[in-house]
């Protein structure tokens, strides 16, 4: 296990701002902008990944640049520590919730460095919309209800294609997206992530 504080000494991990291909980041759990509603990294440096999965988010910018110009990929988490993982466990007890999140024993694939958290922007800057919001804890979100939610009228087609594009860009790079949420994509597989490589805790 590495502690966040050390991770700036760490040769396995990527400072976010290091990416190429004109990535953004903007992390909601370091702001109140989240689906909790407050700051849960104050005073914390989660601006990192792996470095493995750090190079692979530049080859997914760099195949995105390449076929829609001007359309970038957002970062809105990256690397979140066991402690804040835990935090959150412990914050949604008891509520519905829980189902979106990694219980903290098991280990999210966030305290591993090797998932991230995304979405695009358009050619003027702005957060494209994907017909629910980055942690919008409802079936509109979940990639695995897309086709009853179109036919249902609660997401129109411009919203697939949008999460086609952000889809085709990561899968291109080897992150595999989940059934549950839209934004998240993981970098390797679970089982092996957890089993091989050290949490931050």
């Amino acid at each position: 296990m590495i502690r966040i504080e050390d991770i700036a000494s760490h040769s396995d991990f990527r400072p976010l701002a290091s990416l190429q291909h004109g990535i953004a980041v903007d992390l909601r759990y370091a702001t109140a902008d989240n689906f909790v509603g407050h700051p849960v990294y104050a005073g914390i440096d989660c601006h990192w990944l792996r470095r493995e999965a750090g190079d692979a988010l530049e080859q997914a910018a760099a195949w995105l640049h390449e076929r829609r110009p001007g359309y970038r990929l957002l970062v809105l988490d990256a690397l979140r520590p066991q402690r804040v993982q835990q935090r959150l466990w412990d914050e949604l007890q008891g509520t519905p919730l829980t189902m979106y999140l990694a219980n903290p024993e098991r280990g999210s694939i966030h305290s591993f460095g090797m998932a991230v958290d995304l979405t695009l922007l358009d050619p003027q800057g702005r957060e494209v919309d994907m017909g629910s919001g980055f942690d919008e804890m409802t079936l509109a979100s979940h990639p695995d209800h897309e086709a009853e939610n179109l036919a249902l009228g609660a997401l129109k087609p411009e919203h697939l294609v949008e999460r086609g594009w952000l889809r085709a860009a990561m899968r291109e790079a080897g992150f595999h997206g989940i059934t549950t949420e839209w934004w998240h994509f993981d970098f390797g597989d679970r089982v092996a992530v957890r089993r091989d490589l050290p949490r931050v805790l």
